[in-house]
């Protein structure tokens, strides 16, 4: 298929990046994002679009592990010089095709939720969430300063995406002004 110039549709998510190139035969190293993890299989329609915004509409043919890492192999994508044109796309998967297990949120769920205690009064305000191998991180507004809130059961009580409200109870100090970082 032709490339095209489009940006990124909402209904799109983050399946993960093409990190380089793995054998002659076509096949990628692809750094998944978790959904990209889950629910990427051969078969799979995706959206790979370079640094430079030029978007390609793929088929994944195969999909393997080799060392812990997934391999990804494309139709049309047969040989090493093919698949080198791929290298530092990030490819997007439909969101309404990505099955979410129960407390599992999208992202851009997250951003806007207002963080609020057990009263209800506002903490602060849900500006990105990082991934992280022990666990993910709210990055919240705390007036003009950003702070960093874990995705753990420890702290989180109930997350309602469609109030846009997460309701929490943090340790003293975990917000504190004098902690957190310059936005």
């Amino acid at each position: 298929m032709r490339p095209t110039r489009r940006s990124t549709p909402a209904s799109d998510v983050n399946a993960g990046r093409l990190a380089g190139v793995f054998g002659l035969r076509g096949e990628l190293k692809l750094a998944a994002s978790r959904i990209g993890d889950d629910a990427l299989h051969a078969g799979s329609a995706v959206r790979a679009t370079l640094g430079d915004g030029v978007s390609r509409e793929l088929r994944l043919r195969s999909l393997r592990r080799h060392a812990g890492r997934p391999l990804v192999a494309f139709d049309g994508v047969d040989d090493a010089a093919a698949a080198r044109m791929l290298v530092g796309a990030t490819l997007w998967i439909a969101r309404d095709g990505v099955a979410l297990g129960d407390g599992e949120f999208f992202d851009d769920d997250l951003v806007g939720c207002a963080l609020v205690d057990a009263n209800g009064r506002e903490l602060a305000r849900v500006r990105g969430v990082e991934h992280y191998p022990a666990q993910d991180v709210l990055i919240v507004d705390v007036g003009a300063r950003a702070a960093m809130v874990p995705l753990v059961r420890a702290f989180v009580r109930n997350v309602d995406v469609a109030a846009k409200r997460i309701v929490v109870e943090l340790p003293d100090g975990l917000l504190d002004a004098r902690d957190a970082e310059e936005a």
